[in-house]
């Protein structure tokens, strides 16, 4: 797969800078295309699989030709999870092992182990749990420092992503695990900024290749309120989302990022992304808040997972 295709299905998207132009308020360079075509992510096999399983316990019918992509996807997976990537944040400065990109292969081959199970595939459910396993013990070996007492953006390193944040949400490990508990403490030190506003990482100290500088990113800002909602910080959890909720413009819409000096949204506007992190914590706060007679209701139309979150957010 690609990381990304063009809206008719294009392959080649090559990027190139157009120095005539001089962006919005000055914003260069300007760009068409975008380099991360070639780039390796690891997280997106996790979400393209994550995605088909949630589609199935949500009640869509199941295909041979669903079955087949999943098998391919899966084994090609197994083949490159191993090698550093560029990760969710398309970085430039190199690939690198990032946690959160091993994280995501993990979750594709833990659904695929389950959906074999299910389906009484003894031997496929046995193939992806050892490999799902074998990961596992990786990142719990290679992307936690003892030190800070939490996960880091990549293997080696220091620092702090917010895309650590995932690790409950796709349960990777229970919110009540010292680690994420750990994690979740060193984000909120060092990353969270005006009430709950969160940084994808710290650009002053980073590898992304570049400058340094930017806004808080929406979407993992909704993801620390569903860590909230886990650690049943309720109130924390709402007061966040609220917050959220009044960056909206009067259409109702949301950028990638926000800039809480300014007051300015920043970056692709509008983002679905974002969007993606208001309705999924939107639902979780609904259940968390609703009649408990609803909330059984609720339950007993779910898959064995659990909760079901929209595909393309993996919880």
């Amino acid at each position: 797969m690609q990381i990304l295709y063009g809206i008719t299905g294009e392959k080649q998207l090559p990027e190139r800078e157009l120095p005539w132009l001089a962006g919005y308020e000055g914003s260069r360079p300007v760009r068409i295309g975008n380099a991360a075509v070639g780039q390796r992510q690891l997280d997106v096999y996790g979400e393209v699989i994550n995605a088909m399983f949630e589609a199935v316990h949500a009640g869509m019918p199941t295909s041979q030709h669903g079955a087949d992509v999943r098998r391919i996807v899966l084994e090609y997976l197994e083949t490159i999870w191993r090698e550093p990537d560029e990760g969710i944040w398309e970085v430039r400065g190199g690939r690198r092992h990032f946690t959160h990109s091993k994280v995501m292969a993990w979750v594709a081959f833990d659904r695929a182990a389950i959906t074999a199970e299910t389906a009484g595939d003894a031997s496929a459910s046995t193939r992806w749990r050892r490999v799902a396993d074998e990961i596992h013990g990786e990142v719990c070996r290679s992307g936690f420092d003892p030190k800070l007492g939490s996960f880091v953006q990549f293997y080696g390193s220091h620092r702090l992503d917010a895309s650590l944040l995932q690790i409950p949400l796709v349960r990777f490990l229970p919110v009540s695990d010292p680690r994420v508990r750990g994690t979740l403490a060193a984000i909120e030190r060092r990353l969270v900024h005006d009430g709950g506003l969160v940084m994808r990482y710290d650009t002053e100290d980073s590898m992304d290749g570049l400058p340094p500088g930017e806004g808080a990113f929406l979407a993992c800002s909704f993801w620390l309120a569903d860590n909230y909602i886990l650690q049943q910080r309720f109130n924390d959890a709402r007061v966040l989302f609220e917050r959220l909720l009044a960056l909206q413009n009067d259409l109702g819409l949301l950028a990638e990022e926000y800039d809480p000096r300014t007051g300015r949204m920043l970056g692709n506007f509008p983002q679905a992304f974002s969007h993606i992190g208001l309705i999924n914590t939107a639902i979780k706060l609904a259940r968390v808040e609703e009649p408990a007679g609803v909330q059984r209701k609720h339950k007993s139309q779910r898959g064995p997972q659990g909760d079901r979150v929209i595909p393309g957010a993996a919880e």
